[in-house]
């Protein structure tokens, strides 16, 4: 079992910034890779971004130069910082973490909000 907590979610305007953050808890061992999804309201959940333990990336294009995930050594945080925040951008934003045998643990979401 794998436990994933989130924080940093919160309200901000055009053009600003935010951290994300994801701490992992249990089973890390098993942890292949960890990253964020997000879902817009009124549309399905859609990757974000992935990072594997090897550093390996994956961006979603409506994000890539604007968000960069980084994880921790012990690879049992993760987090992504958010900038040049657009309106689209908000969505309720979702820790993931896959494990070696292919088994996916969420977080419980972090709102974010982009308004003026």
């Amino acid at each position: 079992q794998v436990q994933l907590v989130e924080s940093g979610g919160g309200l901000v305007q055009p053009g600003g910034s935010l951290r994300l953050s994801c701490a992992a808890a249990g089973s890390i061992y098993s942890i292949n890779s960890m990253g964020w999804y997000r879902q817009p309201p009124g549309k399905q959940r859609e990757l974000v971004a992935t990072m594997t333990n090897g550093g390996t990336t994956n961006y979603a294009n409506f994000v890539k130069g604007r968000f960069t995930i980084s994880r921790d050594n012990n690879k049992s945080t993760v987090a992504l910082q958010m900038n040049s925040l657009k309106p689209e951008d908000t969505a309720v934003y979702y820790c993931h973490a896959e494990t070696t045998t292919w088994y996916d643990y969420w977080g419980q979401g972090t709102q974010v909000t982009i308004s003026s």
